[in-house]
């Protein structure tokens, strides 16, 4: 596996999308554990000048989340791996709700309840189960979503102790190709910074798309083209480039 290096300056013509747990902020063991650093928002906002308006969230979390911890004014967002969009001046895209969504989460619940340590997290378009206070149930919870998966028609998103149940399609990088599109965005070079595999479509398609992927975290394999440590690493780059 080849060692990735540290990313170079935000070059003038870049569209920067930012991957948020793990990326921005460290992670914690609940998503409604985690801190914000208090210098974020006003650094993302000297972002969002410098670049132009050319400035995208692109999480997993929903927008109603993501919307609790960050600046909405402004910055583009993408909620539920690429499932929900919102523009910077506010527009959002309607977004469906899978058939039998209700029935999913219920099982889903109940399943989380019978084991110690799991968190079940609902999402506008399908549910997240969080194993990262019991990791001994990570096979369990697998084999349990993968057959609530193929019952019910639903795809499953693994992640950094995560698995998530949601509608067929969209991804990271399809909210990536969605923005490139905007005025705003058009004819720049994205640069997408994740630390996740759910993280590997938005990667490759900011390579498709003449920019690069900035991988956050331990050595691996991916799409990526550059690496940085840490959460703690990515503010400190953002912030040379802000």
């Amino acid at each position: 596996m080849p060692e990735l290096s540290p990313p170079p300056a935000l070059p003038n013509d870049a569209a920067l999308f930012l991957d948020f747990d793990g990326t921005l902020v460290e992670l914690a063991e609940t998503p409604d554990s985690i801190r914000v650093p208090e210098g974020l928002a006003p650094m993302l906002e000297r972002l969002r000048q410098r670049l132009g308006g050319r400035l995208a969230i692109v999480s997993g979390r929903s927008l109603a989340d993501l919307e609790r911890h960050l600046p909405a004014s402004g910055i583009a967002f993408s909620g539920s791996h690429g499932l929900e969009l919102r523009l910077a001046d506010g527009a959002r895209l309607p977004l469906s709700v899978p058939i039998g969504l209700d029935d999913v989460n219920d099982k889903v619940r109940r399943f989380a309840q019978e084991v110690p340590g799991l968190i079940a997290e609902e999402k506008p378009a399908g549910i997240a189960l969080h194993y990262r206070r019991a990791p001994e149930a990570a096979e369990r919870a697998g084999r349990f979503m993968e057959n609530v998966a193929a019952r019910h028609g639903f795809s499953v998103q693994r992640g950094s102790m995560v698995i998530e149940l949601r509608p067929l399609g969209a991804t990271k990088g399809d909210a990536v190709r969605a923005f490139m599109t905007e005025p705003r965005f058009a004819g720049a070079r994205p640069w997408f910074v994740g630390d996740d595999l759910t993280d590997e479509h938005a990667f490759e398609a900011a390579a498709d798309l003449g920019g690069a992927g900035i991988l956050v975290g331990p050595p691996r394999a991916t799409a990526a083209r550059y690496r940085l440590e840490s959460a703690a690493a990515v503010r400190d780059w953002l912030k040379a480039a802000a």
